[in-house]
This record gives structure tokens, C-alpha cells and sequence, in this order.
């Protein structure tokens, strides 16, 4: 057995992309489109991984509620620097729900309310400011 991929659906391709593409930097490996099905799928991969991991399905005309994303539990990184990872993520408007006051690990969410977890590769990094003392925000 192995592990194939995630699948969550997402309500804009566009701020999707731009959030695990731009800010997380998951590279676009395939997509395909159904006309009859009225649906697109995205396949990402982070950077170093040889498989692609996480599936983004856009379903065209759903009005359909997808909760919010709690239900799903969520999808975790491995990020090489986790405070210069959450400082792009913020500059890039991303609020961070957990910040990293341990020096490793942080929550956030995509634009659609999916949790993401960022672990720092290796141990920890020391305590650093403004992450060691910044409060949580919402929920992740």
C-alpha cells in the first residue's frame, strides 16, 4: 500500500493557487477538466516530494456547503525556516492562527477554511519575537 493523495475542495481555483502555489510554494504537477462532470481537478506537490499529494477539486456550478474544513482535520508541510515561512505567508495576507512560539509548529488556513500545519524540518528554532509572545487567532 501507498499513500496516494488528499482531496479538498475549493469554491476559487484562483485564490487557491495563489495560496498553496505562491505562498507555500506546492508546484501545479497536472490538471484536467470534465465537461460533463462540470468539475477540475488540480494536482500539487510540494518541492523535493516525488509524488503529488494534495488534489484540489473545483466543482463548477456547486452551491453546495463544504463546512468548514474542520471536518476534514488537516494537511501538515514541512517548511525548512518556520518563522521566515509564516512571515511570507503573513505579507502575503494569510492570517496565522498558531503562530510558532515553539519554533516549530504553526497553523493557518487556505482560502477555504482548510487547516494547514507547518513543522519546522529538524528541531526546533529558538523562541523569536513577534512569534514567541503573538496570541492565537481564531481556530485552526
Amino acid at each position: 500500500m501507498r499513500f496516494l493523495h488528499s482531496m479538498i475542495r475549493v469554491r476559487d481555483v484562483e485564490k487557491s493557487m495563489y495560496f498553496f502555489c505562491e505562498l507555500l510554494g506546492l508546484k501545479e504537477v497536472r490538471r484536467s477538466e470534465n465537461e460533463a462532470g462540470k468539475y477540475t481537478l488540480i494536482f500539487l506537490k510540494a518541492p523535493g516530494d516525488a509524488d503529488e499529494h494534495v488534489e484540489l477539486t473545483y466543482n463548477w456550478d456547486s452551491t453546495e456547503d463544504y463546512s468548514n474544513g474542520r471536518n476534514f482535520g488537516h494537511l501538515a508541510f514541512e517548511v525548512d525556516n518556520i518563522y521566515q515561512t509564516c512571515q511570507r505567508l503573513q505579507e502575503g495576507g494569510v492570517t496565522i492562527n498558531r503562530p510558532p512560539r515553539d519554533g516549530r509548529m504553526a497553523f493557518i488556513k487556505s482560502p477555504d477554511d482548510i487547516s494547514v500545519e507547518l513543522l519546522q524540518r529538524g528541531g526546533a528554532l529558538a523562541p523569536q519575537e513577534p512569534w514567541a509572545s503573538m496570541p492565537n487567532q481564531g481556530t485552526w
